[in-house]
């Protein structure tokens, strides 16, 4: 039996609103920390906005409102339809070919390093591995052409970065350059990939230093680092191929759109400390439980706060995003497999319609009528104003302009 009482999913959502992200010791973090946890700790409560429903069934008029969600990307309950929107637009750049996963990861000794430089290093952390896949992918033992790459940033534990690889390609004309590698469980030796990896970003850290763009406490600091760093052995871990699309999908899913920590890991949350489940990969990757105060939960989990703008989920080789569908249109092509199919964005009704066969569109009590919606309510100036009766008066007038221009001429 657990030693604490249990808590409702939506109890321990509402705990960790209210006495995680509104703690008063948010006012220590950078004004775009304090944003985005502000944005979180009002998720789903009338301070971001309300839809009113209504039921159109003459007999029933029931009425529902709906609190907006924040819609952040590092909200613990949001995110859930636009990584099944994402992993859609996915599935038409599939190609019958054998799918890699790669992962690089960073030695821990530059991890405070990255911590204070997030946006240069987590970028440099792509750059690196993408150069090395590319830099391989060139030679003929292995494939001989340019790969599919999807990068995803992961912050948990030491700074990482999960590759999906195809392993065919196209070369310098477009042309589809069949798998050499669906027999084996690599696609690059793994030594070559931590070589090339390594050296390259060491390179690239000592002209950031060299021209001042990296934040450090000293070169006295800096260089100790560099020299750990440099005469060990750095990371890159080649699990097994992918069996096939759905497998890939089914990690997509898992790991694209994932947050620091999502709410169903939350056990428990007093009034002082917060209870979680965690994956100790020092032991065995055996499942455990933490308990920390309120305060060094928020501390950490501010760390995996992205920097503003910053984007997590990258592409490159032939998947990089410029021309990328006409590209993959004409692989089909040489392929002789049907065009991919265009991109449609489904309404969050229809897709929970399909994912979970719950229509919440009926009304909840007659189940006859339909919810429409009667109005939308949004906070603004601190208080809940119809969306509709906001007008724009920030668009100055083309006559006063044009007055102005006159007097000028």
């Amino acid at each position: 039996m657990p030693w604490y009482m249990e808590q409702s999913l939506n109890e321990r959502r509402q705990l960790l609103q209210t006495k995680i992200f509104a703690h008063p010791e948010v006012k220590g973090f950078n004004s775009y920390s304090q944003a985005v946890l502000s944005r979180l700790s009002r998720c789903h409560t009338a301070a971001i906005g309300v839809h009113h429903y209504r039921c159109t069934n003459q007999s029933c008029r029931h009425l529902h409102y709906q609190y907006h969600s924040c819609g952040n990307r590092h909200c613990p309950s949001c995110g859930g339809m636009k990584r099944s929107q994402w992993v859609e637009d996915r599935m038409g750049e599939l190609l019958p070919t054998t799918y890699f996963h790669l992962v690089f990861t960073l030695p821990q000794e530059l991890r405070n390093l990255c911590m204070g430089n997030r946006k240069l290093l987590f970028g440099l952390l792509f750059k690196s591995a993408q150069h090395t896949i590319l830099t391989l992918s060139k030679d003929e033992k292995y494939i001989g052409a340019t790969p599919g790459i999807v990068s995803i940033l992961h912050t948990n534990g030491h700074p990482h970065i999960h590759n999906i690889v195809s392993g065919g390609g196209i070369d310098a004309a477009g042309k589809w350059i069949k798998e050499k590698r669906s027999n084996g469980r690599f696609l690059f030796p793994r030594r070559a990939m931590e070589k090339i990896y390594k050296g390259y970003f060491l390179e690239e850290l000592k002209k950031y230093i060299a021209d001042g763009s990296l934040k450090h406490t000293g070169l006295a600091t800096i260089e100790k680092i560099l020299s750990v760093v440099g005469q060990k052995k750095w990371n890159v871990y080649a699990k097994a191929p992918f069996g096939g699309p759905a497998q890939i999908i089914q990690y997509l899913c898992r790991y694209t759109h994932k947050v620091a920590i999502t709410a169903q890991r939350i056990l428990h949350i007093d009034k002082g400390n917060i209870s979680f489940k965690y994956k100790d990969y020092s032991d065995g990757n055996k499942q455990k439980i933490m308990t920390l105060s309120h305060l060094e939960f928020l501390r950490r989990f501010e760390q995996h706060i992205l920097p503003k703008g910053f984007v997590k989920i990258r592409h490159a080789g032939y998947l990089h995003a410029r021309d990328k569908m006409e590209r993959i249109g004409a692989m089909c092509s040489q392929l002789k497999l049907p065009a991919p199919m265009p991109r449609v964005h489904t309404p969050v009704a229809l897709r929970l319609l399909l994912q979970t066969g719950n229509d919440i569109t009926l009304c909840p009590v007659c189940k006859q009528g339909k919810m429409e919606l009667v109005k939308t309510f949004i906070y603004h100036h601190g208080c809940l104003v119809d969306a509709a009766q906001l007008h724009n008066r920030g668009s100055p007038k083309i006559k006063a302009k044009k007055v102005a221009h006159e007097k000028l001429t």
